[in-house]
């Protein structure tokens, strides 16, 4: 590792650790309320979410609509956890943290042995149809698990998520990311992206890495899910429809595909310009945010068409040399 970018991860470790220490410290003197504590939260939630939607198709070019699927079966599957064991302490958020992470790891990996074999538009409608079988399940599900609630929802979900657990948890992400994305799989899923079949002519299993990618994508969506669960209390099939889906994949296109740092960027800005225009807006207008954010898109996209960073990272992100 040269030195410079040696210097720029300890500032960047120290930067994070200032910024936690900062917020954490206005939450304890209430300079903060729970409004703004719930949007830093989601912030967090969505930059995970959106990390691993990116890795499925920013780092190895699988195009999915169907991660909002993942993210509330690991949703779902961690508010059960906390909710069948009683559990009010980290214990109990972990594990159902851990639960809801494998158990959208696995779901990913049987639906992606099939249809990872599709490409482009076939796989998006593939993911995109997944999508809404896991929407119309949820819809039902209390006729086979009552606590899930079906179309009426599922609450009394016990309030676990903090700023003490997203951010640790967002930069864990960052980090396992950043690892994967500059190691020896990281390479074979990039070369998978650009030409599948020169990967496979030099030897490398197409079918093995992509659907690694998708599973460990969905892994992030499950452990964002979870996060979302235990800090709202409350969860609809509504909250997990294919719409859902376009909102992640624009974060991931906003910041740049195949960047981290860009989808660090756009997920934070993009969470805090929804909440914003719905705070500046008055109550008669609130309907024409719906216009105002396509618009915004699409004068972003004219001005700068490969996202925020366009492939580009921060230094302290960048691989060694």
């Amino acid at each position: 590792m040269s030195a410079k970018q040696g210097r720029a991860g300890v500032i960047a470790l120290l930067t994070a650790l200032v910024a936690f220490t900062a917020v954490e410290a206005l939450i304890l003197a209430g300079a903060l309320n729970l409004y703004w504590q719930q949007i830093i939260c989601l912030a967090g939630i969505v930059t995970i979410s959106a990390l691993g939607l990116n890795l499925i198709y920013g780092y190895t070019g699988q195009f999915s609509l169907g991660h909002a699927a993942f993210y509330g079966i690991g949703a779902y599957t961690a508010a059960l956890v906390t909710r069948s064991i009683g559990g009010r302490s980290p214990v109990g958020l972990l594990l159902g943290l851990a639960a809801g992470a494998l158990l959208a790891g696995l779901t990913a990996l049987l639906i992606g042995l099939p249809i990872l074999r599709l490409k482009s538009d076939y796989l998006g409608i593939a993911t995109l149809g997944f999508g809404i079988i896991v929407k119309v399940l949820l819809d039902n599900s209390d006729a086979v698990i009552p606590a899930m609630g079906g179309s009426r929802g599922m609450s009394a979900i016990p309030k676990l998520t903090s700023f003490v657990w997203v951010f640790p948890l967002a930069l864990l992400a960052v980090v396992v990311l950043r690892n994967i994305v500059y190691s020896g799989i990281g390479r074979a899923l990039k070369s998978v992206r650009e030409d599948e079949l020169a990967a496979e002519a030099v030897g490398i299993d197409s079918t093995r890495y992509k659907t690694l990618g998708f599973v460990i994508g969905c892994m992030f969506a499950g452990v964002a899910g979870g996060l979302y669960a235990h800090l709202f209390t409350f969860l609809h099939p509504s909250n997990f429809d294919f719409l859902k889906s376009i909102d992640v994949l624009l974060v991931v296109v906003l910041g740049g595909l195949g960047s981290i740092s860009g989808t660090i960027v756009a997920a934070v800005a993009w969470t805090f310009l929804l909440e914003g225009l719905r705070i500046v807006l008055p109550p008669a207008v609130q309907d024409w945010r719906w216009v105002i954010y396509p618009l915004l898109l699409i004068i972003f996209m004219l001005v700068r068409p490969g996202g925020i960073f366009a492939g580009t990272e921060f230094r302290f992100l960048r691989p060694r040399k």
